[in-house]
């Protein structure tokens, strides 16, 4: 079981939740940028959500499936298309032996994620088979994918597996089917074209101006065509430290929000570095993660404050949310 990259597009790699455990030597979690659409298109081909998916980013990439598969496509809208035809998103897809998968223009988001029954198969790397670029670890070869390049899928879950034997005499006749169910949109996180993304105050908020600590969650920042996975540099109101700062290095997460001297803020994104000496203004609350790592250079973003409690509630509800719709996809992929 196995597709062919026929035009890897922008950037193709192979993803999944992180290479965790290994920043105490220097090593980096990187992962999915989006990982509830990971999660989701996991769950939705009877995978188990840390399963390796492929992470596509803005347009054109061209797969070739050779064997029947049992597929699902989360995240941005990237107009998917099987042999010309329009394929939807966020539902389990049958694609035929020997048909292809295009990305053409995006519509929506910045990443979609294709994932396969039985996950991507490429060796693990300090448990991981995320693609680490800088390092040259992880995913196919420690790279971005490229025309040519084959990858084999795992063995199937059984839900899976049997979801599949029961609709392939349908898939005979044509070189697509889709699933009659879907995960609508209330199960989907807030994706907006100018988001508000949530923040709690970092650990030297207060070593801003008052006006720059209103700044942050009143004006508008951009993101700068000098973003990229390790960090979104944004454009907006310079913001100012009532004094000069200085700070040691200190351990970074997804969602840290860094002010260099010169005021414009960056957020560090899933492939970070694991220690930062620039000041922390906030950190963006896991819940909108997702929402963040869809927004691309030109979009514009804005922040708005909320308490720790209010951050881990929300993550607790997404959490639970997101386990009974796994249980609900379970069911329906039973259900052949």
């Amino acid at each position: 079981m196995s597709m062919q990259i026929v035009n890897p597009g922008l950037l193709t790699t192979v993803q999944d939740k992180g290479r965790f455990g290994f920043q105490r030597q220097g090593v980096i979690v990187s992962g999915a940028m989006d990982t509830f659409a990971l999660r989701a298109a996991n769950a939705l081909v009877g995978n188990e959500e840390n399963a390796a998916a492929l992470e596509i980013t803005l347009m054109g990439t061209v797969i070739r499936f050779e064997t029947d598969s049992l597929i699902s496509i989360c995240g941005g809208n990237l107009s998917p298309a099987i042999e010309g035809e329009p394929v939807p998103l966020w539902r389990p897809l049958l694609i035929k032996q020997g048909s292809t998968l295009e990305f053409g223009p995006c519509r929506s988001g910045a990443r979609a994620y294709l994932a396969v029954a039985g996950g991507i198969d490429v060796p693990p790397v300090m448990h991981s088979r995320s693609t680490y670029l800088r390092a040259e670890i992880g995913g196919h070869e420690g790279r971005a994918l490229k025309a040519g390049d084959r990858l084999g899928f795992g063995l199937p879950t059984e839900l899976a597996a049997g979801y599949l034997k029961a609709r392939q005499s349908a898939l005979r006749a044509r070189r697509w089917l889709a699933a009659e169910w879907f995960m609508g949109n209330e199960a989907l996180p807030a994706y907006a074209k100018e988001p508000v993304i949530r923040v709690i105050r970092g650990r030297e908020y207060d070593a801003f101006t008052e006006e720059s600590q209103t700044a942050f969650v009143t004006r508008p920042f951009r993101i700068t065509p000098q973003s990229d996975r390790m960090g979104y540099r944004l454009q907006g109101e310079t913001l100012a430290f009532k004094e000069s700062l200085e700070t040691l290095s200190e351990a970074v997460s997804f969602g840290t929000v860094q002010v260099p001297p010169e005021g414009n803020p960056i957020v560090l994104m899933a492939d970070r570095q694991t220690i930062g000496g620039y000041p922390r203004i906030a950190q963006v609350i896991t819940a909108d993660l997702p929402v963040l790592a869809q927004a691309k250079p030109g979009d514009s973003i804005r922040f708005a404050e909320v308490s720790l409690q209010e951050a881990e509630e929300l993550y607790i509800r997404k959490e639970l949310e997101f386990e009974r719709l796994t249980k609900a996809i379970n069911l329906y992929l039973k259900a052949r």
